[in-house]
């Protein structure tokens, strides 16, 4: 078991993701519960999600989707905040199963403890599925390979949202020479971290792009850390090419660092949030990827309503795709 911790968290990003999920005021995006809904019946079904964290919006952006799937189900949503504690979120996950509701998601801090849990839901016969994160180790578990017990995973494919990165990085390096590269990675113990670079490496790869990474180093999810991590990159090699940040908080961070330095370095992030949106728009960044995290939530309430058939694939998603300056209209900031 990892050390308990506080995280700085996509999504996030959480991971989730988690994310590139997001340490960002909540207050910025409005609270996940002001959603506009009505008491669900008495004697309702009951749902439960166990997030991460209310208080960081990639992670309410899931919280909206769920309770509103669950209304448009006339079912009960109930949602407990982890508050970025792994204990207090093993607590919660522990009074959920011990209410015995009819089924239970879990958006879990921590991959390798997440099994204990799935195997005490499943004890209970509570169905279990897992949001925006895999439960397991991510370093032998494919995204697609679900964790036996669950009913579901209902996430992005981090590969691939890496190797979308590594393509978009690819169309905008300048050509004809080794593309000087440094990683602002997430925090230790994410398995997207490890999950998205890899991902953004095979996408550099596929199209041939001579690199070499300079720096690789945390900036625990937030701008500040993102903006702290490239000002020390930058002040140790000048000329770095690009910056690929692995949730848009810290690319938003890194680009105010990337400014003040003068330099021209690239920047893309992971997540579509709206700030990053915003900022792609106005080209103080050069690329994301888009998520949607409030379909994770409807995806993850789904799963638990009608879980899939035995035989049937167990893993979940949507269609991600990265945006540019030219296409950023594309992606609607969902966080």
């Amino acid at each position: 078991m990892r050390p308990v911790r506080p995280i700085p968290l996509l999504v996030a990003a959480a991971i989730v993701a988690v994310g590139g999920l997001s340490l960002v005021a909540l207050a910025r995006h409005g609270d996940a519960g002001d959603t506009g809904l009505v008491a669900p019946p008495p004697g309702a079904p009951r749902y439960a999600l166990s997030t991460v964290g209310i208080s960081f919006p990639f992670a309410a952006a899931i919280a909206k989707g769920f309770r509103q799937a669950a209304q448009k189900a006339g079912a009960q949503a109930i949602v407990l905040d982890g508050k970025a504690n792994i204990q207090k979120q093993a607590n919660d996950i522990d009074d959920l199963i011990a209410q015995r509701p009819q089924g239970l998601a879990i958006m879990p801090l921590d991959s390798i403890v997440a099994q204990g849990w799935v195997g005490r839901a499943q004890a209970a016969q509570v169905p279990v599925v897992a949001v925006a994160a895999l439960v397991g180790d991510p370093r032998r578990r494919a995204v697609t390979d679900v964790y036996p017990g669950l009913a579901a995973l209902v996430s992005q494919d981090e590969v691939a949202t890496g190797r979308a990165a590594g393509d978009l990085a690819a169309d905008i390096l300048p050509a004809g020479q080794t593309a000087r590269i440094a990683i602002v990675e997430g925090a230790a113990g994410f398995p997207e971290v490890e999950q998205r670079t890899r991902g953004f490496l095979a996408g550099l790869a596929a199209r041939r792009i001579p690199y070499a990474i300079v720096a690789t180093q945390p900036g625990n999810w937030t701008p500040e850390g993102g903006e702290a991590v490239c000002q020390n990159m930058l002040a140790a090699n000048p000329r770095i090419d690009l910056f690929f940040n692995q949730a848009d908080d810290m690319v938003i961070g890194c680009a105010r660092a990337v400014r003040a330095a003068g330099s021209k370095a690239r920047l893309i992030g992971i997540g579509g949030s709206r700030l990053a949106i915003a900022s792609l728009k106005a080209g103080a960044i050069n690329g994301t990827v888009c998520f949607q995290p409030e379909a994770l939530g409807a995806l993850a309430f789904a799963a638990l309503q009608r879980p899939p058939a035995p035989g049937t694939p167990r893993f979940r998603t949507y269609p991600i795709h990265a945006v540019t300056r030219a296409t950023a209209s594309d992606c609607t900031g969902q966080w």
